[in-house]
C-alpha cells in the first residue's frame, strides 16, 4: 500500500478537479436558470472543500500518533521539525492547525492568534469586522478561514512536507 503521505497531495487534486468541472457545469447552467439549487450546489462545492482539508488534517493527527507512537501527534511532529531547524515549516504548520480548529470549532484561541498576524498568514481569515471574503460570492459558506483550492492543496502539499521531514529523523515512521 502507498503512504498516506504519498498519497494525499494526488488525491486531493484530483478531487478537486472534479468539483472544479462539477462548479463549470453548474455555472453554464446559470446562463438560463437561477434556481436556488444551482447556488446551493455552488454552496455545496465549497462545503466539500473545507470537509477535505479538516479530515486530511484530522487523518493525517492519527497517522502520526500510529507513526510516531505518541498520544499528541502535531506536537510532536513539531518537535522533530524544530529540531530540524526548519522554522518556516514549522510555522507554516502551526498556521494551518489553527486553521483547521478554525474551520472545526470557530472562534477561540487559535482564531485569536491567527487574526493579531493574519497579514503574514498563506491564506485568509476573516476579520472580526468583515463579513463576507467576497461580497455577492454566491458560493461562500460560512466559514472564518477562505477555502479555496489552494488552501486545500496547501493543507496536503504540508502534510508531504511535513511526512518528508519526519522521515529525515524517524527512518522508522513510514506514513
Amino acid at each position: 500500500m502507498h503512504r498516506f503521505s504519498e498519497l494525499v497531495y494526488i488525491s486531493t487534486e484530483f478531487y478537486l478537479n472534479k468539483l472544479e468541472e462539477l462548479e463549470s457545469n453548474i455555472i453554464d447552467q446559470f446562463q438560463t436558470s437561477c434556481s436556488t439549487i444551482l447556488v446551493k450546489n455552488l454552496q455545496m462545492i465549497q462545503l466539500q472543500k473545507a470537509i477535505i482539508a479538516i479530515g486530511m488534517f484530522s487523518l493525517f493527527e492519527s497517522i502520526l500518533q500510529d507513526g510516531l507512537s505518541c498520544k499528541k501527534g502535531f506536537e510532536e511532529a513539531k518537535k522533530i521539525i524544530f529540531k530540524l531547524g526548519n522554522i518556516d515549516l514549522h510555522n507554516r504548520f502551526e498556521y494551518f492547525i489553527s486553521a483547521i480548529n478554525i474551520l472545526k470549532h470557530g472562534k477561540g484561541r487559535s482564531y485569536d492568534a491567527l487574526i493579531t498576524i493574519s497579514d503574514l498568514l498563506p491564506f485568509r481569515i476573516k476579520l472580526p469586522n468583515e463579513v463576507f471574503f467576497e461580497e455577492g460570492d454566491i458560493s461562500e459558506i460560512t466559514t472564518l478561514i477562505e477555502i479555496d483550492d489552494k488552501f486545500v492543496l496547501d493543507c496536503a502539499r504540508l502534510i508531504e512536507e511535513i511526512s518528508s521531514e519526519i522521515k529525515k529523523i524517524r527512518e522508522d515512521y513510514l506514513y
